[in-house]
């Protein structure tokens, strides 16, 4: 009988080649590694839609948006796991420091929970307006700006400021939050879905003491906290060797210092005899660039292994810790809690449950994943061979589809916002759906979303992962290219892509 409760953990920017249980031996990772000995693990999860918000659109909704929007809110369209739990009396608890999901462009992920709970301070999080004055002795230690070009502090700079002991930090608050809630209501509650949505280790990597240098002890200035987004880094000098080891190095200790947190969970689940009656996963939305290839952030490539490839582990009563290589991505992390609670969607949905996977009923469900940013490079795996394709010509047609029209806010540049739709726009209808949906076409020289600038044209990149995990081999031209070609025209179709985004690609 499947369980009547779930725990969801998604760690941002969670990089899975790091991590001790999937072989990773640069960064403590106890906590993780003790959960993965109970748990079932995936080894061939891709990313869908991306970056963040898009990423939670793919778990919460369940339908991949990069073909037809950028970074969004969840449309009229659609509605969230959440939604049809709360129909069905199933308790839902939101625990995040997340400040994407509060801001123009996210600020309706959280509105279907029972209940939410939100840490301030984190990251782009407008919390304060000014220093604490009373900063000196507190445990954040002196740290660069975020915005160096600025004379003024902003976000986290403002924000650091305030944290007086390591539970004070967004992360860690977060985290004892949630083992807190479970402790007072997981034996009072016949049926709950608690979902923590942590933003650790994603960056400022900035973390109190005995966290801060843990993995640099010999650096003696100040902390630098915020990664750059750049390709070549340190080709172009950027930054320097040494600067890159030091972020790499802040990653880690805010990978361990989540961790440990994390542990708090873990302990409460253990307390309570949690997992005879809780599914419990753990997933993130991507990984990180923290210098491989010399690339740094989150910036405009194909999505490499470091990116793309990421965790997933689910531990369900009853069942054994074993790894899993059939191929799944996140959108089946809807489909396998909507299967768990029976929900039954009102509208297109993408994803594949892996209940399925987990109780050995089959060895795959899934032939093909797709993913991407919208307006850059779409990208097809089969499971062994990854195939990113490149736009044509510049970049279009690309039209924007959305009845809420928003985009991610950029802080630095706060005159920066999507324009709103023109004479061009017209009614249209989303697969599945008889509501009408503006949109918006876009041509050269238009202000795209922030995501979508510099479209890649023709930088098409395909490689066989299980034989070259480093991604040094691109494949483009030789006769594999011709396959993965006519799967992506074959996914697309079948997930009702829109016709400009095969003329787009070059495969009409």
């Amino acid at each position: 009988m499947k369980p009547r409760k779930a725990v969801v953990v998604l760690l941002d920017s969670l990089n899975r080649q790091l991590l001790g249980c999937y072989g990773g031996t640069e960064f403590a990772t106890p906590n993780l590694d003790r959960f993965a000995k109970r748990a079932v693990k995936f080894t061939n999860h891709q990313t869908g839609s991306l970056p963040c918000m898009p990423a939670r659109h793919d778990i919460l909704v369940g339908a991949m948006d990069f073909l037809w929007r950028p970074w969004g809110s969840i449309e009229l369209w659609e509605r969230p796991i959440t939604y049809y739990l709360r129909r069905e009396e199933v308790v839902t608890q939101l625990f995040t420091d997340h400040p994407h999901l509060f801001e123009v462009g996210g600020e309706n992920y959280h509105t279907d929970f029972f209940a939410w709970d939100y840490t301030r301070g984190h990251e782009s999080d407008p919390w304060k307006t000014r220093e604490d004055p009373s900063w000196v002795g507190t445990p954040a230690l002196p740290a660069e700006k975020r915005y160096k070009q600025r004379d003024d502090k902003i976000g986290y700079d403002l924000s650091r400021s305030y944290f007086r002991e390591e539970l004070d930090f967004p992360g860690p608050k977060t985290m004892q939050a949630s083992a807190d809630w479970l402790a007072a209501n997981g034996d009072h509650l016949d049926s709950f879905l608690m979902f923590v949505d942590e933003f650790d280790p994603h960056e400022p990597f900035d973390t109190p003491e005995p966290w801060a240098n843990r993995y640099d002890p010999g650096w003696d200035k100040d902390l630098m906290i915020w990664p750059p987004y750049v390709i070549d880094g340190v080709k172009k000098g950027t930054l320097t060797e040494r600067e890159g080891r030091h972020i790499r190095a802040n990653y880690g200790s805010k990978l361990s210092m989540i961790d440990h947190w994390f542990g708090k969970i873990l302990d409460q689940m253990d307390d309570d005899n949690r997992w005879s009656d809780t599914l419990f996963v753990l997933c993130t939305d991507h990984g990180h660039f923290l210098g491989e290839k010399d690339i740094w952030g989150k910036p405009r490539v194909p999505q490499y292994e470091t990116m793309g490839h990421t965790p997933l582990m689910i531990a369900a009563p009853g069942v054994e810790a074993c790894e899993i290589d059939a191929l799944s991505t996140n959108v089946d992390i809807h489909a396998t809690l909507a299967d768990l609670f029976s929900v039954e969607t009102e509208y297109v949905t993408h994803g594949k449950s892996l209940l399925p996977l987990i109780y050995k009923e089959k060895t795959k469900v899934r032939g093909w994943a797709i993913g991407g940013i919208y307006g850059q490079w779409v990208q097809i795996h089969d499971g062994k061979n990854k195939y990113a394709r490149a736009p044509v010509g510049e970049g279009f047609p690309l039209s924007m589809w959305s009845n809420r029209w928003s985009t991610m806010p950029v802080m630095a540049y706060p005159g920066l916002r999507l324009p709103n739709p023109d004479k061009r726009a017209y009614l249209d209808f989303m697969p599945g759906s008889a509501i009408p949906v503006i949109r918006q076409p876009f041509q050269e020289g238009d202000l795209l979303p922030f995501w979508s600038l510099n479209p890649p044209i023709g930088d098409n990149h395909l490689y066989i992962t299980d034989q070259d995990p480093g991604e040094n081999e691109n494949r483009v031209g030789e006769p594999l290219e011709k396959e993965m070609m006519e799967l992506l025209r074959t996914a697309l179709t079948d997930v009702e892509a829109p016709q400009e985004q095969f003329d787009r690609l070059g495969i009409s």
